[in-house]
């Protein structure tokens, strides 16, 4: 990035020192990066790595051109609350990755003309092939959705979405999606050991066909669905196995559970977004 602006993290988690991490890695100079942080050791890590490091979040957001805030959402009214007057200074594009706080919430508690973007990172992002979907308010310049677009990737893909009411399926698809493999892993493991084999070699022939899988899908020039059909022979085993999970219901029951995810990620931004 030309002309790298001066980003200030509100907290420093696991997620922000992902994040933090992924731009050292992709060239962003650390003396440009600022993180507040109230634990002490979480500084020192940093401060060890050459970023600018306080306990005093004001003084973060009165360096930045960019302010990600990775906060609790349980917190997140408390935090920016008392940030109202620097951000109000400072004018930083503001980006939070906390779930289910509504970009309408963030600029009251800020004081109102923020420009802000809501994004919902995953889990992955810690080992750098994450996926968020990325929303803005209408205060956010091009080059402003750009440098957020820029921060997201450093730990995997940003996508943006046509409206923030999207940002709840995203968190069905993306944001909760790592813990539906997870599950899938498990039960692809302890079946696996019931059909005789054991839990050393079925965990480790699940996990690889999981990674195979999703690379292959990444790198095809063809959908999954297509992917699926070239490996389905004819009354072969793939497919015996196929129709079992079409038999048990096995699209709606994912539609089912998404869709209740979507669900509890609307009832949570209602709850965390009250005045």
């Amino acid at each position: 990035m030309s002309q790298s602006p001066v980003i200030a993290f509100i907290g420093a988690g696991n997620m922000a020192r992902a994040i933090i991490g992924g731009l050292l890695e992709n060239g962003f100079a650390a003396a440009d990066l600022w993180a507040s942080e109230p634990d002490t050791e979480r500084l020192q890590d940093l401060a060890e790595r050459g970023l600018n490091v306080t306990s005093d979040n004001r003084a973060a957001v009165a360096a930045a051109d960019i302010v990600v805030l990775a906060v609790k959402p349980q917190v997140m009214k408390a935090v920016v609350t008392d940030l109202a007057s620097a951000v109000q200074s400072r004018q930083p594009l503001m980006v939070s990755i906390a779930a289910g706080i509504s970009l309408d919430a963030l600029d009251r508690w800020l004081g109102g003309e923020i420009a802000l973007v809501r994004c919902m990172p995953n889990t992955p992002s810690l080992v750098q092939t994450g996926a968020s979907g990325l929303f803005a308010n209408s205060r956010v310049s091009a080059e402003q959705r750009q440098q957020a677009t820029t921060v997201l990737e450093a730990v995997g893909i940003a996508l943006w979405v046509q409206s923030e009411a999207e940002l709840d399926a995203v968190t069905a698809i993306s944001g909760s999606g790592p813990a539906y493999y997870f599950l899938m892993m498990e039960a692809m493991t302890a079946a696996g050991v019931k059909l005789g084999l054991s839990e050393e070699t079925a965990r480790g022939l699940t996990l690889q066909t999981a990674l195979g899988a999703a690379r292959m899908a990444s790198n095809s020039e063809v959908n999954p669905t297509e992917l699926r059909r070239r490996v389905t022979s004819p009354n072969g085993t793939t497919e015996r196995a196929i129709k079992t999970f079409q038999a048990e219901g096995f699209d709606a029951l994912v539609e089912n559970a998404l869709t209740a995810c979507r669900d509890r990620s609307v009832e949570l931004a209602g709850e965390l977004c009250q005045d």
